[in-house]
């Protein structure tokens, strides 16, 4: 499928963010919701950081301490036979698994969409039990003047999704915990169907081990019931290891789009897209062969964790996909892909 990329990618890196906090380095920013909002295009970045440490036996994992209201480190011995250090993101001990960073929401405006002024300050960070290791990956759906922010929250008890919602960018309301661990690419659709708002997730179950999508409904964007298997994975393709939602869904004449993740077996990530009813989307009418992007550039292939391309959000607009994505699980990219060509791999 012809994708342009943008020429000067990564449009916004690590070495574009200040850090939150003194003694911290921006080690990613990446994985950004997007709205319009106005005249201007807003990303609202996800900056990951983590503590600077000059001891190459440590390994450290900043924790926000609900007492102190402040980013604490926890340090672990890398010659302790029982810790895992094998995944640059986690570590794993005896008593649970730590991050190795921790992110932040931080905004990003612009008037053409591809040069960002950045906050000097984070929009939405850490501050309750459930957010001790961060919050992540955040998914913008404008409702009325409205723009909701589902977010990942990463604590001791797990991985859940939170709402938030903001009208100007400036000031945030937060709603609390909507999807209960382990629960996450959260992503709203943007339209009441039938008295009911609709949501897809991916509950992650430890007995089967399958991370596929789900679709929740709910009278208030606030309690989520009817919950149902909606996509599922599919065996040796690029979607076959993982899959979760990506951009917020936007309709077109034959139903709902969504733009999706997948992963295969050797941690490859791409983006497809999956086409959903427009007033039943629960249904699934059609599904992409093949990705609609890919890594393959270097800065793609190469970077904090390769080989990914992932995406929460785009803006659709004058017939194409303007698709802002994570490199590497590092920098901000930027590519456009014919509306048309997604429409024709869905088979219309």
């Amino acid at each position: 499928m012809p994708v342009f990329r943008c020429p000067d990618n990564p449009i916004i890196t690590p070495a574009d963010v200040r850090p939150s906090s003194p003694g911290f380095e921006v080690v990613g920013v990446f994985n950004a919701g997007v709205a319009r909002h106005g005249d201007q295009v807003i990303l609202l970045l996800r900056v990951a950081e983590r503590p600077i440490c000059d001891d190459p036996g440590v390994a450290v994992a900043p924790v926000y301490d609900l007492t102190t209201r402040q980013i604490e480190l926890l340090r672990f011995d890398r010659g302790d036979s029982k810790l895992d250090l094998s995944d640059p993101r986690i570590i794993t001990t005896a008593d649970g698994t730590f991050l190795t960073s921790i992110s932040h929401l931080r905004v990003a405006r612009s008037t053409d969409g591809l040069n960002f002024q950045i906050d000097p300050e984070p929009a939405l960070a850490a501050v309750a039990a459930y957010e001790t290791f961060g919050i992540e990956d955040p998914r913008i759906t404008p409702v009325d003047g409205v723009y909701y922010i589902t977010y990942v929250a990463v604590s001791r008890h797990g991985v859940a999704t939170a709402l938030a919602s903001t009208r100007d960018f400036e000031a945030f309301d937060r709603h609390g915990i909507v999807f209960c661990p382990e629960n996450k690419d959260v992503v709203l659709l943007p339209d009441c169907i039938n008295g009911f708002w609709y949501a897809l997730h991916r509950p992650a179950s430890p007995f089967s081990a399958r991370n596929e999508i789900w679709i929740a409904r709910s009278p208030d964007l606030l309690c989520w019931g009817g919950h149902r298997p909606l996509l599922g994975l599919r065996r040796g393709l690029w979607d076959g290891a993982r899959i979760g939602a990506g951009a917020v869904p936007f309709e077109i004449e034959q139903g709902w789009v969504e733009v999706y993740h997948g992963a295969d077996a050797n941690g490859r990530y791409c983006l497809g897209a999956v086409l959903l009813d427009s007033t039943h989307p629960w249904r699934v009418l059609a599904r992409t062969d093949e990705p609609i992007l890919a890594p393959q550039a270097p800065y793609e292939t190469s970077g904090f964790f390769g080989n990914v391309v992932f995406t929460c959000g785009l803006l659709v607009e004058q017939a194409r996909l303007r698709v802002y994505y994570g490199a590497a699980d590092t920098s901000v990219c930027y590519a456009e892909i014919p509306l048309a060509d997604v429409v024709g791999g869905l088979g219309f």
